[in-house]
C-alpha cells in the first residue's frame, strides 16, 4: 500500500524503522464490537492487540510477507537493513517469516551465529512495527533424522508416552523454545508476539508429524501437547496457527483435516503452492474465507509462491487479483535463497533485476496491500475488536 507522508514528521521513527505509518491508530470500519478468543487466555496485552488487528486489517486488505526477508536475499547475507523487498519497492514487508527450529533441536549449538542473526532480525522487525510468523522444521526426535524423515510411525506416540526418552528430548526442545519466547523483547522491553505454526503442512506425508506417520488422534494430541506445554511453561506471546498444505482444489473438510479444536487454534492458514493456477487459488481462498468467518478466527496464506517464476506480471495476475476482497490477513511468499552467482533458481519473491520488478511495484502501490510503512499500530488494540 502506498503511504501518504505528512509534510513534517512529528515523531522520530522506531529503531531501524520503516518510516511514518499510514494510520496512527488502527482503523476498523466494523460498527459492532467483535469478540475473539485466543487459545491462551493469559496472552500478553500486545499479543491480544496483534490478534485484534489481524482480524481488523482483513476488512481493508492484506499484509505482504516474505520468509527470511531480513536475514538474507538473492545476492546478500546478513547485511544491515537488508531486504530484497525493500531493495525493489523502498519498503520492508508487513510480515517477517522465519524458522525457529534451530533454536530448539540439536542444531542449537552448530547454528549459534545464524540464530543470533535471526534473533536480531526478529527484534528489528518488531521495532519497525512489523508482524512476525514462524514455522518449525524440527528434526526427528526419535530417529535423529531431519523434519523430512518419515521412516517411523512411532515418533508422535513416543513423544506422548510419559517418561520416554523421546518425550524427554522433545520437552527439552520445548523448554528451549519457551526460554526464547520469554526472553524475546523489543526495544520497548515488552515480549514480542509471534504467530507460530507448529507441525505445518500436516496434510502431507513428508514430515514425521504428517499424515503418513501419525493417526488423527495422535496428531491432535501432539498439537494440544505442544500448546499446553508452552502455556504451562509461561509462554504468553504466541498466536497458534494451523497451516495445512492446499495445493489443489479443496473443500472445507480438507482444511479441517485433523483439526485440534477451536480452543487450540487461533489462526487458520494455508500453504498453497498452486503455481499460477488462479482457479485453484481463488477456490481455496473462498473456502478459507468462509471458514475464517464461521469460526471467527483470522486467516491467511502462510506460504505460497512459484519457484524460479518468470512471469513479469506475476504479482498482479497471480497474487493481487486472486487475493482482492478475500478477507485475508496476510500472504507470505517463501524465501529467496542466498545465491549470489545465480547458479540455481530457488527463489519465490522479487529481487532487484527480476523480470517482475515493475509488477511488484504496482502491487506495492495498491490500496489493499499492506507493507511496513502502511501498517497501523499492530500492537495497540484495534477499534471494535475485543480479544479474550
Amino acid at each position: 500500500m502506498k503511504t501518504v507522508l505528512l509534510p513534517l514528521l512529528l515523531a522520530a521513527p522506531l529503531l531501524c524503522g520503516c518510516g511514518e505509518k499510514n494510520n496512527p491508530e488502527p482503523d476498523n470500519p466494523q460498527e459492532e464490537t467483535v469478540v475473539l478468543r485466543l487459545a491462551d487466555a493469559n496472552a500478553t496485552a500486545e499479543t491480544k492487540a496483534l490478534y485484534s488487528n489481524l482480524w481488523a486489517i482483513r476488512e481493508k486488505g492484506w499484509m505482504f510477507g516474505h520468509h527470511d526477508d531480513l536475514m538474507y536475499g538473492r545476492k546478500w547475507y546478513g547485511t544491515e537493513g537488508g531486504s530484497d523487498t525493500k531493495a525493489v519497492c523502498g519498503d520492508y514487508p508487513g510480515v517477517y517469516s522465519l524458522d525457529l527450529s534451530t533454536f530448539m533441536d540439536d542444531r542449537v549449538s552448530s547454528e549459534s551465529e545464524e540464530n543470533s542473526l535471526r534473533l536480531k532480525c526478529m527484534k528489528e522487525a518488531y521495532d519497525r512495527g512489523m508482524v512476525i510468523t514462524a514455522c518449525l522444521h524440527l528434526d526427528n526426535p526419535l530417529t535423529g533424522g531431519d523434519a523430512w524423515d518419515n521412516t517411523s510411525t512411532e515418533v508422535a506416540a513416543q513423544i506422548l508416552k510419559d517418561g520416554s526418552d523421546t518425550q524427554k528430548k522433545f520437552n527439552l526442545w520445548l523448554d528451549r523454545l519457551a526460554t526464547l519466547a520469554k526472553g524475546l523483547k523489543g526495544s520497548d522491553g515488552k515480549n514480542i508476539p509471534v504467530i507460530i505454526r507448529p507441525f505445518h503442512e500436516h496434510t502431507q506425508t513428508w514430515s514425521w508429524w504428517g499424515s503418513r506417520c501419525t493417526s488423527e488422534q495422535q496428531f491432535i494430541a501432539l498439537w494440544r501437547y505442544f500448546v499446553d506445554y508452552l502455556k504451562s511453561a509461561g509462554v504468553h506471546n504466541f498466536i497458534y496457527a494451523i497451516s495445512p498444505q492446499m495445493d489443489s482444489k479443496k473443500v472445507e473438510s480438507d482444511f479441517l483435516f485433523r483439526w485440534p479444536g477451536d480452543d487450540y487454534v487461533d489462526f487458520i492458514g494455508m500453504d498453497c503452492y498452486q503455481g499460477i493456477n488462479n482457479t485453484i487459488f481463488v477456490n481455496n481462498l473462498k473456502v478459507l474465507s468462509k471458514l475464517s468467518i464461521d469460526r471467527k478466527k483470522p486467516a491467511g496464506v502462510t506460504e505460497t509462491g512459484v519457484e524460479g517464476f518468470k512471469n513479469p506480471d506475476y504479482w498482479i495476475e497471480n497474487i493481487a487479483a486472486p487475493m482482492a476482497g478475500r478477507k485475508m490477513s496476510l500472504l507470505v511468499t517463501w524465501r529467496n535463497k542466498y545465491d549470489p552467482m545465480e547458479q540455481g533458481s530457488h527463489y519465490f519473491s522479487v529481487f532487484p533485476g527480476h523480470v517482475s520488478v515493475e509488477s511488484f511495484k504496482t502491487l506495492y502501490d495498491r490500496p489493499d496491500t499492506y507493507f511496513c510503512k502502511d501498517l497501523p499500530r499492530m500492537y495497540v488494540p484495534a477499534a471494535n475488536v475485543t480479544v479474550q
